[in-house]
């Protein structure tokens, strides 16, 4: 990583768009609590283009066996990293089982699914490379 100095940064701070962050130990930076996103059933949805104008957007899903979406795809990539319990996913007409530690890279267009089986919740996040969620239900 290159060391730049306090006036390069200035220089290169002023070219960035004016967007809203909080200042924490002289960094600039967007902070916001998982409470305080918008909840939709058993998803915190964190809409890039509202936090911060980045450019992703993440799904923190904690869902209850047997909740999950049905049939959809994105016209971009998703990632889902599973963080707790057990699910079930049918990607690309494939169904496999899934749990804690896993990691899926579902690609733009892929028709998907998942829902969580087991006795405990189904935790994960599902970072959609996209600024804002596109969805197609099917």
């Amino acid at each position: 990583m290159k060391d730049i100095n306090a006036e390069q940064l200035r220089a290169f701070q002023t070219k960035l768009p004016q967007r809203s962050f909080n200042r924490i130990g002289g960094l600039e930076m967007h902070h916001v609590r998982q409470e305080d996103l918008p909840l939709a059933g058993s998803t915190h949805e964190f809409v890039g283009a509202d936090q911060g104008d980045t450019g992703v957007s993440v799904f923190l899903f904690h869902g209850k066996p047997g909740s999950g979406p049905g049939p959809h795809r994105h016209p971009y990539d998703e990632i889902q990293f599973i963080r707790e319990g057990r699910g079930q996913w049918t990607v690309g007409g494939k169904t496999f089982e899934g749990r804690a530690g896993d990691i899926f890279v579902i690609k733009a267009g892929e028709i998907h699914s998942f829902k969580a089986i087991g006795d405990s919740p189904l935790v994960q996040l599902d970072v959609h490379l996209s600024p804002h969620f596109i969805q197609e239900n099917l």
